[in-house]
């Protein structure tokens, strides 16, 4: 496995760490610490883990890696951001928990790919706002809505650090597992070729329908039609 950094081993020629760490930065113009590699079983199959670091932000991201990458080949990847309630808790409020469940076995089973799990909860919101506007969502309201209604915008998601992250996993050609267009224009602008968009299908379900519908109508997302109907893409 090729070294990266955070090791405190000055090298051959007697750099520091942090020296190295600054180089890279120079080189690659990243706003990103990034970590060692590291082995990550599942029950998907066995995976290699990278975590990011912001600069910027101090948010911290994770790149889970199937197979070898490079070359020209394009790759299947899922962008994905954290939803606590659902891809943790098992909240059938959205259809999160659902899709991340779906990349990992479609990865794993082509052998070659990534998922970048980004930490923008709440679609940027976070989460003590997420669970505010779910409340508000109880009384009424839909998902976009609620968070107009808390003072935010529709989706506050921002790409530009899967973008590096991408770059430093050298992926460029993208089989891009989404039916968000939002996403997949913001990707196409930091320097990513879409090359491919492959449906995510999950199940629309009572829980799940108003939520993806308001996707499907307010943001743009290419779904299918209504609860109990065939899978639906998100």
């Amino acid at each position: 496995m090729k070294a990266r950094q955070g090791s405190t081993t000055p090298n051959a020629d007697n750099r520091t760490a942090k020296e190295v760490e600054l180089r890279h930065d120079r080189n690659t113009a990243s706003r990103l610490r990034i970590s060692d590699d590291a082995r990550l079983p599942t029950r998907y199959g066995k995976f290699q883990v990278r975590a990011y670091e912001d600069r910027a932000t101090g948010a911290q991201h994770l790149g889970m890696i199937k197979g070898v990458l490079g070359g020209d080949d394009p790759v299947l990847v899922r962008v994905h951001s954290e939803c606590l309630t659902g891809d943790v808790l098992g909240s059938q409020r959205c259809d999160c928990g659902a899709q991340l469940d779906a990349a990992l076995r479609q990865i794993a089973e082509a052998g070659r790919g990534i998922l970048l799990y980004l930490r923008q909860e709440g679609r940027g919101i976070g989460l003590f706002n997420k669970i505010r506007a779910y409340a508000l969502q109880d009384g009424g309201l839909d998902t976009v809505q609620a968070n107009e209604h808390l003072g935010f915008p529709a989706d506050l998601r921002d790409y530009a650090v899967a973008g590096q992250m991408l770059a430093d996993l050298q992926a460029s050609k993208l089989r891009l597992l989404t039916n968000n267009p939002n996403k997949m224009s913001q990707l196409r602008k930091h320097g990513l070729k879409i090359v491919e968009r492959v449906p995510l299908l999950v199940h629309l379900t009572p829980d799940n329908g108003p939520y993806l519908r308001t996707k499907r109508d307010k943001l743009g997302h290419m779904l299918r039609s209504e609860p109990g109907s065939t899978p639906q893409g998100s």
